[in-house]
């Protein structure tokens, strides 16, 4: 099954997120754009692919001892771009404006804790975001309506839990189902 490590935003955030995304959506025109339902918007931690059923146990486990070890994260999030540019855009993306030193060490701490599992540390660094779109062909305004999105700050909360997802692939886009939720246990400073 295929397999990923997030945190969520909560309602407020995720609504927020919709409006952004509904402006985003109705300034792009004809771009070819399969647009992530809001509610299943989060920031992935880690991309783990393909875990045996069997492994889960061990996974959720690993994850535990990750999440007894960290603090909860004040996060905010804002401004809208694309990988790898408004230009070329193949994902649009809302950005993380404060908590992202906090939250490449999560990203960090979770590899480390599944390093020994066989699954591979990342080598790029951690770029937190919240994918909003996937791109199919930019035809239309969709450069120009990222570059003319708002940067003010969409939403800010306090993650408190790691989420392992499996993600079931259709062809309307992935549906993820809970595994385990995970608190980030160390008490707040």
């Amino acid at each position: 099954m295929r397999c990923f490590v997030a945190i969520d935003p909560p309602a407020g955030v995720r609504a927020a997120i919709a409006a952004v995304q509904g402006a985003v959506r109705a300034a792009a025109g004809a771009a070819d754009v399969r647009w992530v339902d809001p509610a299943a918007v989060h920031l992935t931690l880690k991309f783990l692919g393909e875990v045996a059923e069997g492994r889960t146990p061990a996974v959720v486990e690993a994850l535990r001892m990750v999440g007894a070890g960290a603090c909860p994260l004040a996060l905010a999030v804002g401004g809208v771009g694309a990988f790898p540019s408004p230009r070329r855009a193949r994902v649009v993306w809302i950005g993380v404006t404060a908590g992202a030193p906090g939250l490449a060490l999560l990203a960090t701490a979770v590899d480390r804790g599944l390093a020994g599992m066989g699954f591979v540390p990342e080598a790029r660094a951690f770029s937190g975001h919240l994918t909003i779109g996937r791109v199919r062909s930019a035809h239309g305004r969709l450069a120009a309506a990222i570059e003319g999105a708002a940067r003010d700050q969409i939403g800010t909360w306090t993650a408190r839990e790691l989420v392992l997802y499996r993600s079931h692939l259709r062809p309307a886009g992935a549906v993820h189902e809970v595994l385990a939720r995970l608190p980030l246990a160390v008490a707040d400073a």
